[in-house]
């Protein structure tokens, strides 16, 4: 049996990808339930009681006041 385009017969295309090259059909397969995955666990998280935790800082917090060098390090 001879490899098809999808478009030209997706049903045919589906059953020799899945004997002849099954990883990739697979991974289609997997890849296309992201967006579904994407859409229903955060909600299930809070259902559950997982609230969204806070974001991580990006930046190092500057002191106010003066800067205070440290004694008795000097070479």
């Amino acid at each position: 049996m001879a490899p098809v385009t999808f478009w030209a017969a997706p049903r045919q295309y589906i059953t020799w990808a899945a004997r002849n090259k099954p990883a990739i059909l697979w991974s289609l397969a997997i890849g296309s339930c992201g967006p579904l995955i994407v859409a229903v666990v955060p909600a299930l998280r809070e259902r559950f009681g997982d609230p969204n935790r806070q974001q991580i800082p990006l930046t190092y917090p500057v002191p106010k006041g003066p800067r205070q060098i440290p004694q008795g390090y000097d070479d």
